[in-house]
């Protein structure tokens, strides 16, 4: 079974990572939940919407994360390609795929806490 995650990321090149943090946080007027390097979650509803730093991009990219508590069946079902060079999945059961157009996905495990119900 694939049920959606928490976490939504745009990748955005460096050079509009500052304006588009504060077009989230000052236009929008979405609270910021946590700030790590480089990387500013928003609370979007029950979700976290990350605006993630990409020194190597030149265009933004919207990510998905999906749960699934075997994501190698999972993965199997999507069809979709695997794609775990494009970041280090530390400490995390899971995989990076993408859809037909492009746009990636994080299937993974989620923990205890991150269920939904």
């Amino acid at each position: 079974m694939i049920e959606p995650g928490r976490n939504i990321a745009i990748k955005v090149p460096a050079h509009q990572w500052q304006e588009t943090v504060e077009f989230y946080r000052d236009r929008v007027g979405l609270p910021i939940a946590r700030t790590v390097q480089d990387s500013v979650g928003f609370t979007f509803g029950a979700l976290t919407l990350w605006i993630d730093r990409v020194s190597h991009q030149s265009r933004s990219d919207v990510w998905l994360e999906f749960f699934s508590d075997d994501p190698d069946a999972a993965l199997d079902q999507l069809q979709g390609p695997t794609r775990d060079e494009l970041e280090p999945l530390d400490g995390v059961t899971g995989h990076w795929t993408s859809d037909p157009s492009g746009v990636v996905l994080l299937v993974r495990q989620p923990r205890k806490d991150e269920r939904w119900a």
